[in-house]
């Protein structure tokens, strides 16, 4: 029994939300994501979310760590939820009739319009049941390709987690607080609750939903593209005084549109794309762990001046340089 999917956002009593363990769990993405919910009781002074854990059956569940939890209930006599986040294993199971049973009651969910999610691996087990179509999601990086390969046509994205309709995934580890701490925002006064839990997880800032897994390179292309791994490095090599594309494919003997298409091709976007979001990501890092001012940030990551360098971080990450600074020291 579940109840009717609830808009996150309104008013509401305690919300129920469940966490389907699987053996080989990961402990650090149900850890993160469980105490973020319990801080934000805390913050609030009242229980906004109550947790449960369930599995397969009554059976305690080992985690890839060895160790192993007791479930509050299994999937036969689940309570109602207001929504429920599988925490997939680590490697991967890949057994369909060892996970038919969860399948089923997955769907069985999904047609009673439950929001699921996934955390670190749990987004393979909802597109195994065909839970993730029409739906962005992410997974964490060591599986990407794997997602990519057995379900091409699920939208996957290398972000920490994807907030996407009534479908919650994440990348796992920390990230699962972060995608908790963003649920909790969207509460009515959720965002000065989720500020205040993530001051007493320790946590100095918020991740948002832009934010991208360092997911290395090796593994987004292989061995088998050494060009493109050699334009990234020129890249990284100079962000202070940005190359031209002309200048970056006849270091690397290509032409432009090879370059493009490279890009494209392997890392779904542009080169000067790619480009500004490493010149932007190497501003936040000197923003946020140094004192050096806007004007110096700007300068030493290629733009030419203050003012273009706010309009594309704040069209990159939703803040101005200053205000990301100001939202960091809150926390």
């Amino acid at each position: 029994m579940v109840h009717p999917a609830s808009t996150i956002g309104t008013p509401s009593t305690t919300r129920t939300f469940g966490f389907l363990v699987l053996p080989n769990f990961t402990t650090i993405g149900l850890a993160s994501a469980v105490e973020t919910l319990r801080m934000a009781n805390l913050a609030a002074r009242r229980t906004l979310f109550r947790t449960v854990l369930i599995a397969a059956s009554d059976a305690p569940v080992m985690a890839s760590n060895g160790m192993r939890v007791l479930p509050d209930h299994s999937i036969a006599n689940s309570p109602a939820l207001d929504a429920l986040f599988v925490v997939g294993a680590n490697p991967i199971d890949r057994g369909r009739e060892s996970n038919r049973p969860l399948v089923d009651w997955l769907r069985q969910l999904a047609r009673q319009r439950l929001p699921l999610g996934g955390i670190c691996t749990g987004s393979y087990l909802l597109a195994r049941a065909d839970l993730l179509k029409g739906y962005r999601c992410t997974i964490h990086w060591e599986d990407l390709q794997t997602l990519q390969e057995q379900f091409p046509g699920i939208v996957i994205s290398s972000q920490l987690f994807e907030l996407d309709r009534d479908r919650y995934t994440c990348s796992g580890g920390v990230a699962a607080m972060d995608m908790m701490l963003q649920l909790v925002a969207r509460e009515a006064g959720g965002q000065d609750i989720a500020a205040k839990a993530a001051e007493l997880l320790l946590c100095d800032r918020v991740r948002g939903e832009r934010e991208r897994q360092r997911v290395p390179l090796r593994t987004l292309l292989g061995s088998a593209q050494p060009k493109l791994s050699q334009v990234v490095a020129i890249m990284e090599a100079n962000l202070e005084e940005p190359l031209g594309l002309e200048e970056l494919a006849s270091l690397n003997e290509v032409t432009v549109r090879q370059l493009e298409r490279l890009f494209h091709k392997y890392l779904q976007r542009t080169p000067s794309q790619y480009y500004l979001e490493l010149r932007l990501s190497r501003a936040r890092e000197l923003l946020l762990r140094s004192n050096v001012q806007v004007r110096e940030v700007a300068l030493a990551c290629g733009f030419s001046s203050p003012a273009h360098f706010s309009k594309s971080y704040s069209r990159f990450f939703g803040l101005s340089p200053l205000g990301e600074r100001r939202q960091a020291s809150l926390h």
